[in-house]
């Protein structure tokens, strides 16, 4: 079962800088629109193809648009990726705090 955190929690991750791979899966549109500081873009069909020869970091959050989708791509990252913690946050970005700045490329 993929772990979950809350949007509070990967923010006091960033905040406090700690090291961990943050990706976010959706759209490019969407990426280009807003995505969370530090988050790197790689769209589902990217992962499928890549995560097995990643290096990821030891500790993976993933997020998308409500949080369904990142489920199924930590599942994804859990059985063929070499992370040792993979988790996905609730709710995606959409329960991101509308009130802090999302960072736009």
């Amino acid at each position: 079962m993929v772990e979950e955190f809350a949007p509070e929690t990967v923010r006091e991750r960033i905040e406090r800088d700690d090291e961990f791979d943050l990706i976010d899966i959706r759209g490019d549109e969407d990426y280009a629109e807003g995505h969370l500081p530090g988050a790197e873009h790689v769209t589902v069909a990217e992962l499928e193809e890549t995560v097995v020869d990643r290096d990821w970091a030891d500790d993976v959050v993933v997020y998308c648009y409500i949080g369904q989708t990142s489920i199924q791509a930590a599942r994804l990252i859990e059985e063929y990726g070499d992370a040792e913690r993979v988790a996905s946050m609730a709710g995606g970005y959409d329960a991101w705090d509308p009130l802090e700045p999302s960072t736009a490329d």
